[in-house]
């Protein structure tokens, strides 16, 4: 065979016609490809189990409901067999404190989707502050980012006759008070970014046609996306608007009586306000401070001149910002230590800021903070988790004790599994950590590696249940990689991987599976791989430049075509991270790395399953298709290449738990027939 044309060199792609999302060609593709994959892995008595472990898994009464404070009231969305999609409820903290709390249902999706004959999901809901008796509910049809927007009565479990609605598009809402709202959607020709978001911030009264609506921003076609919000906090009260230039650059504005007054940091640095405080992350120095700092400043003083930042987090190269949230008195700050958190209590007083580790809290694996209520008390709950260790949340307040209020229980054995974390070299000499789960002392045998490497994501440890029973219960050894790219090491982790040097993500992941073989660990042939969105780009790349590494490859809701990527949904947003593909020299480096592209008949790669999903309008499943058509032209088997497109779910790829699990077992029963023994 000869090498596969590059479509980057030639008039047409002959595959475009599957960018077609719902044309009657490109669905009939789909269905024959899914009918392949489905009539291959789904008849086996270990897919039927697997599919029935992890359903029983995502299903079970006892897992934790997670909750967010608003007020007295604890809420909560919560799926299970019964309601696949799903219920929003709420309780009380002294009922949610049970073994089996009291929860008062507010929304059934289930019962509104039959009565209305909608494919409805869940997207979230946006309270009104601070009488919180109504909400702005967001439901998407299959679970897409687009969404429509209805007001509902949270006193009378009703949704608002005639009250504020918006149709199915990526809208942005915020409150403003009971009567008025701050607007982004589709408002017609030109109302939308490049990227497919707001590009229109407006002022709606209640009662009057969104046409009336009172512009109050106007973004650049350019931009990725303008939110406004309006902050409540008593005696702070404020409008604002941010306007997101690109991914890694935004502005902030305070709206005045005299028109936008903008919050004067670097664009690249996030600027928040809480009370009488600017928060600014920075992503570059800035003055002698270095990137990855947290920077706190009084705003009246600010935004009177004196810019004087005190500094309350500085990395180190050992140490990065994970997360930080306020509370009434405090602001709390999660860090990684080589990837593994640790929390402190940063609290203003006359002379300064008092910062100190918040007592309290266990320093082992990860520990997350869910929720705090700031507008009313230093309450705080935390999530503290780990490969092996099922969930717990923890309640309190900042520096008193806490109680365990839920303990999820273990979904999988792990006795005698430990977790250990080992540092591979990369090409260019840098150290990239990562974290092994596995029996000690075992023969190299099934691996599955998993990583991301973008968007300054974090990958630390979890527990699942999903990994936990479908890989590391039945003898397998799971891997995590936190390559460059991420935030596991501050902003710079991420910078060093960006654009022109996109390279060294894949290096990183390179990297890392040379040292599990190295390690004897496993082998190549036993090694697979999994990721998602970004991640499936990594998981293209390794298809195509690193095939020699590995045994199987999972590749779901990728970016593949890195040539159309930013004519696709919402790539424009990307290019911060990427670049452009119609500059010249950008494409240069990028098609170096485009799986698309580097398809070449003749070469040997690994088994590969590709999933995506119709309803993802974040990523094109025109990605995963035109992927797959081009690897069965170029002449590899048809059982060499899977591929399963689920009809709904967004970019997540399912829309309830038998979605999930039913994928989930696909991809888990491919990787044991290449990998097991």
């Amino acid at each position: 065979m000869t090498d596969a044309p590059d479509p980057a060199t030639t008039p047409d792609d002959p595959y475009l016609w599957l960018e077609d999302v719902t044309g009657e060609r490109a669905l009939d593709w789909v269905r024959a490809r899914n009918d392949e994959t489905t009539a291959a892995y789904t008849d086996r008595p270990r897919f039927a189990a697997l599919q029935q472990e992890l359903r029983e898994a995502l299903d079970a009464d006892d897992r934790i409901p997670y909750v967010v404070r608003r007020g007295e009231f604890l809420y909560n969305f919560w799926r299970d067999a019964q309601h696949p999609r799903g219920l929003w409820r709420r309780t009380t903290l002294d009922e949610y404190r049970t073994a089996e709390p009291e929860w008062d249902v507010l929304i059934d999706v289930d019962a509104l989707a039959e009565a209305e004959g909608e494919n409805w999901v869940w997207q979230g809901a946006t309270v009104l502050r601070p009488s919180l008796d109504r909400c702005l509910v967001e439901l998407s049809r299959g679970g897409a980012d687009a969404a429509v927007v209805r007001e509902f009565d949270l006193q009378r479990r009703e949704f608002v006759p005639d009250g504020f609605q918006l149709p199915e598009a990526k809208s942005s809402v915020s409150w403003i008070d009971a009567d008025t709202i701050y607007v982004g959607t589709d408002f017609g020709d030109g109302s939308l970014t490049a990227s497919g978001y707001p590009r229109v911030v407006k002022r709606w009264q209640r009662g009057t046609p969104l046409t009336d609506a009172e512009t109050v921003f106007e973004g650049k076609p350019e931009d990725v996306a303008v939110r406004g919000v309006h902050d409540p906090t008593e005696g702070w009260e404020r409008d604002l608007v941010r306007r997101t230039i690109e991914f890694y650059r935004s502005e902030l504005h305070l709206l005045t009586g005299d028109g936008l007054v903008r919050i004067d940091v670097p664009d690249d640095a996030v600027a928040s306000l809480h009370r009488e405080w600017l928060l600014v992350r920075t992503r570059s120095p800035w003055g002698d401070h270095p990137a990855g700092s947290l920077l706190v400043a009084r705003l009246d003083a600010f935004l009177a001149g004196d810019t004087t930042m005190t500094a309350l987090f500085t990395p180190d190269a050992h140490t990065s910002l994970d997360y930080y949230a306020w509370t009434r008195n405090h602001l709390v700050v999660g860090t990684l230590s080589d990837v593994k958190t640790r929390l402190r209590v940063l609290t203003p007083g006359e002379h300064g800021w008092r910062d100190e580790p918040l007592p309290g809290v266990p320093d082992v694996g990860t520990v997350d903070l869910v929720d705090t209520e700031p507008d009313i008390d230093d309450a705080i709950m935390l999530e503290v988790t780990g490969f092996t260790q099922p969930s717990s949340l923890l309640h309190g307040d900042v520096g008193g004790e806490y109680q365990t209020v839920k303990q999820a229980p273990a979904r999988f054995d792990a006795a005698g599994l430990t977790t250990e974390q080992f540092f591979a070299t990369s090409d260019d000499g840098t150290a990239v950590p990562y974290f092994v789960v596995r029996s000690p002392g075992a023969a190299p045998g099934p691996t599955l590696l998993g990583g991301y490497g973008g968007f300054e994501v974090s990958q630390t440890p979890y527990y699942s249940a999903v990994v936990g029973r479908g890989w590391l219960a039945r003898g397998g050894t799971y891997v995590l990689a936190n390559i460059r790219g991420g935030g596991e090491y501050g902003p710079d982790w991420h910078n060093q991987a960006v654009k022109q040097h996109r390279h060294r993500v894949y290096e990183d992941f390179a990297a890392v599976a040379r040292d599990l073989t190295e390690r004897g660990i496993t082998t190549p042939d036993r090694l697979g791989i999994q990721g998602g969105s970004n991640g499936g780009l990594l998981m293209g790349v390794m298809l195509t430049r690193y095939p020699e590494l590995f045994g199987a490859i999972v590749c779901q809701v990728p970016l593949l075509d890195m040539r159309r990527y930013h004519l696709l949904l919402a790539g424009a947003s990307w290019m911060a991270e990427y670049g452009d593909p119609d500059d010249p020299e950008q494409w240069d480096y990028i098609r170096s790395y485009s799986p698309y592209q580097n398809v070449r008949s003749g070469h040997s790669y690994p088994p590969l399953l590709m999933l995506t999903s119709t309803r993802d309008d974040r990523v094109h499943p025109g990605h995963a298709r035109k992927m797959v058509a081009r690897l069965l032209e170029s002449g590899y088997a048809p059982e060499n290449v899977r591929y399963y497109e689920n009809i709904e779910g967004g970019h997540g790829g399912a829309a309830d738990n038998a979605q999930l699990a039913f994928k989930t077992a696909l991809a888990y029963e491919f990787l044991w027939e290449r990998l097991g023994d």
